[in-house]
């Protein structure tokens, strides 16, 4: 009997874990587990899948317990990690966007530059690269891991923190303000390298990577048909942003074309009435779940 291979994925336990099913289910795996579970349910016999923070991804799969994994390209510079970065996928909790590692201080605090943190007391999860930061610009500080409600410890417990935000309304909330920018992070799919060097295993990846960024590619955007006098085509196609360019076919009735796009969804509610006033008829929208180029 011959023994189906398997590739070793992590993903992410915690805030990323929803969204990264999500983007799982878009490019064509469906991923189930139960509320107590730490290995998922994938329909794909070549993966075997297992939850862990994202904080600890990039260390497990250094030294080859995990094949691949998913974490924040912030946890692999943490962790000082060896591994090949296959592909960076942009997405987060809340939005596409990259997040941000930020110091942070009290609204009323006379601290506004770097050099105001010297001999100051810093929270943050992120310390190695705290710490390497604060070296690259002379300072000295002492930098303590916190465990959590970061936000919470300024004023009290510290003098300023370092804490990852995507929009800045939670600092907002705790009445901080960003004195800086530290580094910016996207999830990444990272392999070990040993993994990466094996054809089965390499080949799977590099599916995991297309399909994931064909997914995330596809966000916000969807699939516009629609059918045009043959006489009005440069009417309609001038109004319709496109990836390259749309799609134009001729019709049974030589008086017709079809036309096709790419566009995003967002205007849409302004471009389908000028289509329809330009002449177009028959105009259907369909979502996408992947664009390949």
């Amino acid at each position: 009997m011959t023994t189906t291979p398997q590739l070793k994925i992590a993903l992410p336990k915690g805030s990323l874990q929803e969204s990264t099913y999500a983007l799982f289910e878009r490019a064509g795996w469906s991923i189930s587990t139960s509320s107590r579970s730490y290995f998922p349910r994938i329909d794909d016999p070549e993966l075997s899948a297992v939850l862990i923070r994202a904080q600890e991804i990039a260390r497990y799969v250094q030294d080859g317990v995990m094949d691949c994994g998913l974490t924040g390209r912030d946890w692999v510079a943490e962790n000082n990690a060896d591994v090949v970065e296959v592909a960076p996928l942009v997405y987060s909790k809340a939005e596409a966007r990259p997040v941000r590692w930020v110091v942070a201080v009290p609204n009323d605090s006379p601290m506004q530059d770097v050099k105001d943190l010297q001999g100051k007391r810093i929270a943050t999860e992120l310390v190695n690269t705290t710490r390497k930061f604060l070296t690259a610009h002379g300072v000295e500080a002492q930098v303590e891991f916190s465990w959590g409600a970061t936000e919470a410890k300024v004023p009290t417990l510290v003098d300023a923190i370092v804490d990852v935000t995507e929009t800045g309304s939670s600092l907002r909330a705790n009445n901080l303000r960003i004195m800086t920018t530290i580094m910016e992070s996207v999830t990444v799919l990272i392999a070990n390298k040993t993994a990466w060097e094996d054809p089965f295993k390499r080949r799977k990846i590099e599916q995991i990577a297309l399909l994931l960024q064909g997914a995330l590619r596809a966000n916000g955007r969807v699939g516009l048909k629609m059918n045009v006098p043959a006489d009005h085509i440069g009417r309609v196609v001038s109004l319709l942003p496109s990836m390259k360019g749309p799609t134009v076919s001729k019709l049974v009735d030589e008086s017709w074309v079809a036309i096709e796009t790419i566009i995003e969804e967002k205007v849409l509610r302004d471009i389908i009435p000028q289509l329809k006033a330009a002449g177009a008829q028959d105009i259907i929208e369909y979502p996408l779940n992947k664009i390949i180029p």
